[in-house]
């Protein structure tokens, strides 16, 4: 938890050219505060777009187990991997997501707002008011961009 903790604050959370934080640590600082429970459905949402290359080379290997023994469709996360999974490989993961599949992220909010618990708490406020930022620009940058024709 303490490498954790050095690591968000070694790191910027907002960028140089967006006022709006960074998620990934939002998102690992939120999964460092809630119950296991809450952990499995925030990992099984940060998951979903991940293929299975990439659950052995993140977080040094920490998904590997997720790797079904039959045909490949989606990994999921149980209680007991909710528990064994730190925070710092949860920050690995979510910026992985964020890099490579940025609309998955977009989910988190309702994710999130189905438990008042996570909303309850300043990081998942916080976590759930980025998101939604993040969803308006991108929903805005979307229509501007769209042909009038």
């Amino acid at each position: 938890m303490a490498a954790l903790n050095a690591d968000l604050q070694a790191r910027p959370v907002t960028s140089p050219t967006s006022p709006t934080p960074e998620l990934a640590p939002l998102v690992a600082d939120l999964y460092a505060k809630v119950a296991p429970r809450q952990r499995v459905h925030l990992l099984n949402g940060l998951l979903r777009p991940v293929g299975p290359l990439a659950l052995v080379a993140i977080g040094a290997g920490a998904f590997a187990s997720l790797l079904p023994a039959t045909r490949w469709h989606v990994a999921h996360a149980s209680l007991d991997d909710a528990v064994r999974v730190s925070a710092a490989q949860v920050l690995e993961l979510a910026r992985y997501v964020e890099q490579k599949s940025p609309e998955a992220l977009m989910q988190l909010p309702d994710l999130l707002s189905d438990s008042p618990l996570w909303v309850s708490s300043l990081g998942g406020a916080l976590l759930l008011l980025a998101l939604r930022s993040w969803q308006r620009r991108h929903a805005d940058g979307q229509s501007s961009s769209k042909s009038p024709l």
